[in-house]
């Protein structure tokens, strides 16, 4: 599943990147150093997996609320657009799947601006500070401004890829009023990231709770016509996704404005000055991070294509299994960020066996989340689908019936999504930001996506033996990632432990 995360920044430190411990807080949250994150060592057993389980989980909440607020916007856009028919939500969810593919990888390139502003704060370099913000809004502009070009000229290329025309021509409609909207969202993750490793990220949850709101409201005004306006239909959706993005940015814009340690930041000629060192940082430890990412949201976007050649019913049923479970996915996003964070902390003090336990707990947390999930799949599967595409809407009963057998492999292809984002988090804490990307591409790309393609289209499976080979690629993944962590992990105990070898004395 898309690690965007949610776009929450990762704001530990990384021992061969920034090199400073982390500092920067939570978002969501006051911004100040969590104290109370700090396992405790003295117990043993059954004891320390017990009493380590609530600051981990205190840590992880945070994030998870802020990811579900998050969430709550793309799953508001899928519910409403499910009211106007499977065609509407198939054109849609195609294009928004396009959309956070480039999205998710934009984000990734800036996501290293917090670690950077980091060190920079604690060195007492101000001007440093200045020239990552401006740099990380020279990326996402450049990126903004690539990605909108792709998406307004994909409309051919998905053709070739043997998407329904019909549904290609909607997407391309939808994708029209969309795809600017590239350039205020990432500028906003730039805002995000930058304001966290000032210890300050701002009211973060306040905002996207608000966003939430004004998504509701102009998706039904502009969808039916209301106010005076015109009705819209489902391109509605696309303006008042856009408009939401850019009030967002502004909003960020007027709180840093009103913040009298941000102000000074944004405001100072040094925000405004091309610096070329700090625009290379930030690709250079940005870099690795948009790679995992993209590499993980193209998985699940080719995955989308494959599906979009069944039919418009299936395109439309992995549009909904997908929203569904992406709303679950952002119980691990938290818990991975909270392991991440812990494990730094440990692996900074020269901690490792607490560092590995760690891992091991955040991975054991999110599996038991999904699972718990995972049994309301199993016995009310129709009704959480119908949530998504009401069934009095005639041809939406094929597409209920196909979705609702998805969330059944869904139960279990959750378990696995979960534990390798966990697995991304807890190996970055140790300090490996390259390894998640050479992993995902082994999981992702030659394990997954060859099985979803030969039992869905070679074995003529249909969508659900794509669904079964991303299943097989996520599981790959997870226990390629955990593996590499544990190695790591023991590697660096050992290094750290074996005794020093003294020089002899001259005789």
């Amino acid at each position: 599943m898309n690690t965007d995360t949610p776009d929450i920044p990762d704001t530990h430190a990384t021992p061969d990147t920034t090199g400073t411990p982390d500092t920067t807080g939570t978002p969501g949250t006051t911004g100040t150093p969590d104290t109370t994150g700090t396992p405790d060592t003295a117990r043993t057993g059954a004891a320390w997996w017990v009493h380590n389980s609530r600051p981990l989980l205190k840590l992880a909440l945070p994030l998870i609320l802020t990811n579900f607020a998050y969430v709550a916007l793309t799953t508001v856009d899928i519910v409403m657009l499910g009211r106007l028919g499977a065609a509407e939500i198939a054109a849609a969810g195609l294009a928004i799947a396009l959309f956070n593919q480039l999205r998710t990888t934009g984000t990734g390139l800036v996501t290293g601006v917090s670690n950077l502003v980091v060190q920079a704060r604690v060195q007492g370099d101000r001007q440093r500070v200045g020239a990552l913000l401006f740099a990380g809004f020279f990326w996402a502009t450049v990126c903004g401004l690539v990605f909108c070009a792709a998406l307004l000229l994909a409309g051919p290329l998905l053709v070739l890829l043997g998407q329904d025309p019909a549904v290609v021509d909607k997407a391309g409609e939808f994708l029209m009023i969309l795809a600017p909207g590239m350039l205020p969202c990432l500028w906003f993750q730039n805002l995000r990231h930058f304001t966290t490793g000032l210890k300050r990220p701002g009211p973060l949850l306040a905002i996207t709770l608000a966003s939430i709101g004004v998504t509701i409201g102009l998706n039904y005004v502009l969808i039916h016509g209301k106010l005076g306006l015109p009705a819209f239909g489902f391109t509605g959706v696309a303006i008042a996704t856009v408009t939401v993005f850019l009030l967002s940015f502004l909003a960020f814009v007027v709180v840093i404005l009103r913040d009298d340690v941000l102000r000074p930041f944004l405001t100072s000629p040094d925000a405004r000055r091309w610096n070329g060192d700090a625009v290379r940082s930030v690709w250079r430890l940005g870099l690795p991070i948009s790679g995992t990412y993209a590499s993980e949201a193209g998985f699940f976007s080719v995955l989308t294509l494959i599906i979009g050649t069944l039919g418009v019913d299936a395109l439309a049923a992995q549009t909904v299994l997908n929203q569904i479970v992406y709303i679950v996915f952002m119980v691990s996003a938290g818990l991975s960020h909270a392991a991440s964070i812990q494990i730094s902390e440990a692996a900074g003090g020269g901690d490792y066996t607490t560092a590995r336990r760690t891992g091991l707990l955040g991975t054991g947390w999110g599996v038991i989340a999904t699972l718990a999930v995972a049994v309301a799949y199993l016995t009310v599967p129709d009704p959480i689908v119908s949530l998504f595409l009401p069934a009095e809407h005639a041809g939406n009963a094929d597409v209920i019936a196909l979705a609702a057998t998805g969330l059944l492999i869904a139960a279990l292809m959750q378990v696995f999504d979960a534990a390798q984002n966990i697995g991304n988090g807890i190996l970055r804490g140790v300090g490996d930001t390259v390894g998640p990307f050479r992993i995902s591409l082994v999981g992702y790309w030659l394990i997954g996506l060859p099985a979803g393609y030969l039992l869905g289209v070679t074995a003529d499976q249909g969508v659900e033996g794509v669904w079964i080979g991303q299943t097989i690629g996520l599981a790959a993944t997870a226990a390629i990632l955990l593996a590499a962590f544990l190695r790591r992990v023991d590697r660096l105990h050992r290094e750290t432990s074996a005794p020093s070898v003294q020089e002899p004395e001259p005789s």
